[in-house]
Parts: structure tokens; sequence; C-alpha cells
């Protein structure tokens, strides 16, 4: 009788792990929807150009529809899900995304389009700033890392699925029933998240210490001295009280802000969503004619993403995460040069689509193991418990207002300076992002949320809070 209850004893921590998993993979889905909803622009546009007789300010805005609502979404998202949870933010972008996919399969112009893309993006921006908050709020911190970086294999899956719809409706231009396709990871999402369970920090936050406990109980197993410990480190960063916008200006917040919105701004204008959105363009720019074709190169960069990010993951376990942003970064940058190069060479030459191509795929393994996994997961986890959903939604409002200008001014600014600089432009930019990395960004692997805060302090000079009362 006594080994039985060992050995159930003994597997309690693994099922709490299996747990953990389960509904980190549940909300990762919204990254799925993330990268699908964006992702599959790339392909559809090269119909919907012709369909709406779109020049390239009309292309750049149904592309850059989605990240405006984006912008609109993330802020709010932070507010909304302080006030009514995380699980439920991510439900009700379940709900959106449903909407979104069928009026924009529906719609009779490109005015409708371009309207239903900004509800599709709303859901989006709650949906990236939302999802990662909430599997770094559930996760213990010997596996948070590579658990909310599922989020980012999550996109990083959705936008290579959008590509293979893409094919599939290639030769019927099925432009709708490509972005109609998206409510079905949607109904998933939806459907998996009602049976997950509500953040033990948010229950923490808003008073239910009792189901706090129970859900890290099911989360952790059966150490309960261990879930008493972890509870009352999440109550001491708290004290008992939600943060206000107020709070954001804060010395350790300003510190936390200038990483966390920097990395968002620049993980943009380092020009990753002009590869995203439109890397078939990019491809028949290097003399790639066929929309087949095209698409086709496409889903190599797509697959080079995924199997990069994989890589990220796993990278995480020992390695940390200001290693991988230089070493990423450093690999965009030369990625870029080659791009640039690739276009300064007679337009004539058999060596421009291969290098275009294959730079294309440096390009964007460097990103995935770097400023693409790791951004969101540092937006998860750096800032304090009281104010995270806030800030983190600041920090996911700049990304999208960045991405939505970049969108909107990579086919214009190619007509206006030429293919080769607009990519060294970017390639400069990737530089200054590196020494960004170089010099500001903390490392933060195996380190609990609450010391992660606690770096802040010292950073700006202050006494947290606990030590000042003694």
């Amino acid at each position: 009788m006594t080994s039985r209850k060992e050995e159930l004893r003994a597997q309690e921590p693994s099922h709490g792990r299996r747990n953990v998993i389960v509904t980190a993979i549940i909300a990762a889905l919204g990254g799925l929807l993330f990268g699908y909803d964006t992702g599959i622009i790339a392909s559809a546009l090269l119909f919907i150009r012709h369909d709406f007789h779109l020049g390239d300010f009309g292309q750049g805005a149904v592309v850059s529809a989605v990240t405006l609502g984006a912008v609109i979404g993330a802020p709010i998202a932070g507010t909304l899900a302080d006030r009514f949870g995380r699980r439920r933010m991510i439900l009700a972008a379940s709900i959106i995304f449903i909407v979104g996919s069928g009026a924009c399969a529906a719609a009779p112009s490109a005015e409708i389009l371009v309207a239903a893309r900004v509800v599709l993006g709303i859901a989006v921006g709650i949906a990236s700033a939302v999802c990662p908050i909430y599997i770094a709020e559930v996760a213990p911190v010997d596996v948070r890392g590579q658990l909310v970086t599922l989020f980012q294999l999550a996109v990083t899956v959705g936008i290579l699925v959008a590509y293979l719809v893409g094919l599939v409706f290639n030769s019927s231009e099925g432009w709708r029933e490509m972005l109609g396709l998206g409510a079905l990871p949607a109904i998933a999402l939806g459907a998996g998240m009602i049976y997950m369970p509500r953040s033990p920090r948010w229950l923490v936050m808003i008073g239910e210490r009792s189901e706090a406990r129970a859900t890290l109980r099911e989360m952790r197993g059966a150490d309960q001295s261990a879930v008493d410990e972890e509870l009352g480190e999440i109550e001491a960063t708290l004290q008992a009280e939600q943060g206000t916008y107020r709070d954001l200006l804060a010395p350790a917040m300003r510190a936390a802000l200038t990483v966390g919105v920097g990395l968002a701004i620049l993980q943009q204008i380092t020009g990753i969503n002009t590869v995203i959105y439109y890397a078939p363009t990019i491809v028949q720019f290097a003399g790639v004619s066929s929309s087949g074709s095209a698409i086709l190169a496409s889903i190599g960069v797509g697959i080079v993403n995924v199997g990069a990010t994989l890589l990220a993951i796993r990278l995480l376990k020992n390695t940390g995460r200001r290693t991988l942003l230089l070493v990423g970064v450093g690999g965009m940058v030369l990625s870029l040069v080659s791009l640039g190069i690739a276009f300064l060479l007679p337009k004539d030459s058999s060596v421009i689509g291969p290098m275009a191509v294959i730079s294309l795929m440096l390009y964007i393994g460097s990103f995935a193991i770097s400023l693409g996994a790791i951004f969101w997961l540092l937006n998860a986890e750096i800032y304090p418990l009281r104010v995270r959903a806030k800030a983190a939604g600041i920090g996911t409002m700049s990304n999208w207002t960045f991405n939505f200008i970049v969108s909107l001014t990579f086919l214009p600014l190619i007509a206006l300076a030429g293919r080769s600089a607009t990519f060294f432009i970017y390639a400069g930019i990737g530089v200054l992002t590196w020494l960004f990395c170089l010099f500001l960004v903390p490392e933060t692997k195996g380190v609990p949320l609450e010391e992660i805060e606690a770096e802040w302090d010292r950073r700006a000079g202050v006494t947290p809070p606990a030590a000042a009362g003694g």
C-alpha cells in the first residue's frame, strides 16, 4: 500500500508538467492564427491585386490592414486581460478571428476587404499580447522559455500552413477560400480554451488565492511546499494591488519598457514582414514569373522558418536569450546585405533567383532563432506582474504599429529607393539592433519572473517596495 502511494506521488509532478504543456499548446493556437492570418495574404495578394485592380499603395493597404487592427487590439488587450482575465480574452479573440475570417472571404470590394482585415487584426493584436503572457504565467521557471516560444513556433507553423494553402488554391486563384479557412483554427482555439485554467498569477491579482493555489498544484504536482513558496513570491511582488498606466512611468518600468518597446520596434524595422507578407512578390522580383513557382519558393522560406524556430526552442534550454539575439541578428544583417547585392546584379543574370531565395532563407532562419522567438518571450517575462499585461500590451502595440508602417511602405520604398537600397537600409538598421541587444538587453534565462522585476529596480537605482517596507 505504501509503495503504491509513493508511486502515485512520484507520478504527480510529471502529471503537472503534462498539464502545463497541454495548456501552452492550446494557448499557442493563438500564434498559429497570428501566423496564418498574416501569412496568407502573401499568396492571396497575387490574385486580389488583379481582381480589385490594386496599385502599390492599394496592395499595401490590404496587407497592412491586419497590422492596423492589431495596433488597436494590442493595447486594449492589456487592460481587459487585467480586468477579465487572460483566458477570457483569448476566448474573445477566437470569436473575433472567426467573424473576421468570414468577412474577408465574403468581401465584395477592396474597401470592405480592408475593413474586414482590420477586424481580423484586432484579434491578432489581442492574441499576440495575451497568449504569451498566459503561457508565461502558468509555466514553471525551468521550462518557461521553451513553452512561451511555442507561441512563436505556432506563428511560424501558421505562416507555413498559409503558404501551403496558397499553393493548393493557386490554380483556381481562390483567394476567398484562402482567407476563409482561417476560421478553422479559431474554432479549435475557442473550444480548447474553454477547458483551460485561469492564470494563477492573475487569480492572485484579483484575490482568488485558493483557486490560484489549486491551479499551481495542478500545474506543478504534489510538492505543496514548492507551490506555497511560488504563491508567496507572487503575492510579495504583487502587493495586493493592480498597477495602473501611471505606474509605467516609474524609473524601473521605464528601464523595462526601453528594452521591451525597443525590441518590439527593431524586430519590425529590420524588415521581417517584408519577407513574410511579400515573399512571393520578392521572388518574382528576382525573375520567377509564375505565381505557383513564387509560392513554392515561399514554402521553402516557411519550412526554414519552422525548422529554425524548433532549433531556437532546443537552444533555449542551454543558451541565453541575449546570446541567441546577438548571433541571429548578425545573421540577419549578412543575409540582407546578400539580398541587396543580388538585386545589383544584371537583370538577365541566372544567379539572381537562387541568390535571392537562399538569402531569404538565411534571413528568416536567423530571425527565427533570435528576434522572432525571443522578443515575444521577453515581452511576456520582463515586466512586473501588477502591470505585466498593460506593459506587454504597449510592447505589442509598438510592434504592430511599426509592422503596419513597414508593410504599408515596402512597395513604395522599393519604387522610390530601388530594391538593393531598400534591403541595404534594413541591413543598416540590423547593425543598430545588434548594438541594442549587446548593451541593453538583460539575460533572463532561468531567472524567476519576480527576480527579473528586481533587476529593473537595480538598474534604475531604486529600492524594491518589499525591501523598503522591511
